[in-house]
C-alpha cells in the first residue's frame, strides 16, 4: 500500500508506544510498574473539573471562536502578564487541542521545504516528526552533559547554516528536567534575534519547578528588546493535571496568531468547548489554582529528591541529570551494555520483560544510551521500581 510523502517517514510516538505496551502487559495479568507515561498521576483539581461539567450541564457544547472563547484568551493573557511583568495581548493567544497542536500550528505555519530547524537535544520525541510533516529538516543540537545537555550559542554556531529558520527549546525539559536560567534564555534569544531565526519555546512544564518559588524562567520574562521572532507554547495539561482535557495554547505576535488561527480553522475548528470552560477556571481562579499548583508541586519536588537519593543509594556511579523541573529522571545505562544488550532500547525491553518496569529508551529523545523515568507516581511505586532495576543490574553484573 502506498502512502503520501507527508507520512511515509512518520513514526508513532515512542513514549505512547511504550506506555501502550505496558498497559497491554498489565491487562494480561503481568505485574507492571509503568513509569513511561508523561502525565501527572493526580486527578484534575475539583474546581476545574466542576467548571467543565457545569459547562456541559448548561449547554455550553457548541462551536467556539477558532482561537478560543474570549474569556479564556483574556485569562491566559493575564496569567502571562503576571509571569512576565508586562501586559500581554489576548489577541496573541490561540487556544489549541493540547500543546501538541500548538506546536503543529507553529511549525507548519513557519517552516517548509528547504528550511532547517535546530532542535535542542535531548528533545521531546514529537519535535522532529512535526518538522518532517512540514517538509522541513530537523537538526539535532546537543549541549554538554556537564551543562545538563542545555544548548548554548556556541553549540548552535556549530549547526547553523543559511537554511536555518528556527530553534526549538523545551524548558523545563522533557526528558532531562533541565531548566534554562534567565541568562541562558537571554543568550539564546539574542542569538536567534541577531540571525532572524524563530525561537519556539515549549514551556508546558514551567509551573513544575523544584528550585524556587513560583514558575521556572521563561522567554516572556526577558527584558524588552531581547526577543526577536518567537512563539511561546504552553497549556494546562501538565501543571493542572488536565492531560485528557486537551488544552494548549500559543502566544505570539498578533499577525502570526492570525495564521495559526486560519490553519486551525481547517483542522480542528476549536478546542473542545467544555474543556475550554474548565481551563478558564484553571487560569482565572488564581487562589484555587495557586493551592492546587503548590500541592502538586510539593509532591513532585519530594519525588525528585527521592529518585535522586535512590540513584545514589541503589545505582551508585550511574550518570544522571538532577531534574530542576518537570517530573522525569534521565540516566545513562551505557555501563550496563554487553555483547547482547547494545542500546537503551534493548535494555528497556529486557527490563520490561524480566522485571516488569516500563521506562522510555533514549532513542525517543535523540540518544539511545540514556533512558527516561517518569516519577509521576506514588513514592512506594517509585521505590519498588528502583529495587527491581537494581536487582536487574546486579544480576546482570554477576552473570558477566
Amino acid at each position: 500500500m502506498q502512502f503520501s510523502a507527508n507520512v511515509e517517514k512518520l513514526k508513532p510516538s515512542a513514549t505512547i508506544a511504550v506506555s501502550t505496551l505496558a498497559k497491554k502487559l498489565a491487562a494480561e495479568g503481568r505485574d507492571i510498574i509503568n513509569l513511561s507515561a508523561g502525565e501527572p498521576d493526580f486527578d484534575t483539581p475539583a474546581f476545574i473539573a466542576e467548571a467543565g461539567t457545569a459547562a456541559i450541564r448548561e449547554g455550553r457544547t457548541r462551536y467556539t471562536p477558532t482561537a478560543g472563547i474570549p474569556g479564556l484568551r483574556v485569562a491566559i493573557a493575564e496569567r502571562l502578564s503576571d509571569r512576565s511583568g508586562r501586559a500581554m495581548d489576548p489577541d496573541g493567544v490561540v487556544v489549541t487541542t493540547g500543546a501538541k497542536q500548538a506546536l503543529f500550528n507553529a511549525i507548519f505555519t513557519l517552516f517548509g521545504p528547504g528550511d532547517e530547524v535546530l532542535v535542542a537535544a535531548p528533545y521531546w520525541t514529537t519535535y522532529p516528526d512535526l518538522i518532517k510533516i512540514a517538509r522541513a529538516e530537523p537538526i539535532e543540537v546537543f549541549g554538554g552533559q556537564s551543562n545538563d545537555f542545555k544548548v548554548t550559542p556556541a553549540d548552535l554556531d556549530q549547526s547553523v547554516t543559511d537554511a536555518t529558520r528556527g530553534l526549538i527549546i523545551n524548558t523545563p525539559c522533557n526528558p532531562t528536567g533541565a531548566v534554562y536560567s534567565e541568562d541562558e534564555l537571554c543568550a539564546l534569544a539574542e542569538w536567534c534575534r541577531e540571525r532572524g531565526v524563530w525561537l519556539l519555546s515549549d514551556e508546558i512544564y514551567r509551573h513544575i519547578y523544584h528550585e524556587g518559588e513560583g514558575a521556572a524562567p521563561g522567554i516572556l520574562g526577558l527584558a524588552p528588546g531581547t526577543l526577536g521572532p518567537h512563539v511561546l507554547i504552553d497549556g494546562a495539561s501538565k501543571s493542572f493535571a488536565m492531560t485528557g482535557w486537551r488544552i494548549g495554547f500559543t502566544y505570539a505576535d498578533t499577525e502570526v496568531t492570525k495564521k495559526f488561527s486560519a490553519l486551525q480553522s481547517q483542522i480542528t475548528s476549536n478546542a473542545a468547548t467544555p474543556s475550554q470552560f474548565a481551563a478558564l477556571a484553571a487560569f482565572k481562579e488564581k487562589d484555587s489554582a495557586g493551592i492546587a499548583l503548590a500541592s502538586m508541586g510539593q509532591a513532585f519536588a519530594r519525588r525528585r529528591d527521592l529518585v535522586c537519593r535512590l540513584m545514589d543509594d541503589l545505582l551508585p556511579g550511574v550518570p544522571f541529570i538532577r531534574p530542576c523541573g518537570a517530573f522525569y529522571l534521565f540516566f545513562c545505562v551505557e555501563g550496563f551494555f554487553d555483547e547482547e544488550i547494545t542500546s537503551a532500547t534493548q535494555w528497556c525491553s529486557q527490563l520490561l520483560q524480566q522485571q516488569g518496569v516500563a521506562l522510555v529508551p533514549g532513542a525517543a529523545f535523540g540518544d539511545d544510551s540514556w533512558v527516561r523515568m517518569s516519577f509521576a507516581s506514588a513514592d512506594e511505586v517509585i521505590e519498588e521500581a528502583f529495587m527491581r532495576i537494581s536487582s536487574a543490574v546486579h544480576k546482570g553484573a554477576s552473570a558477566q
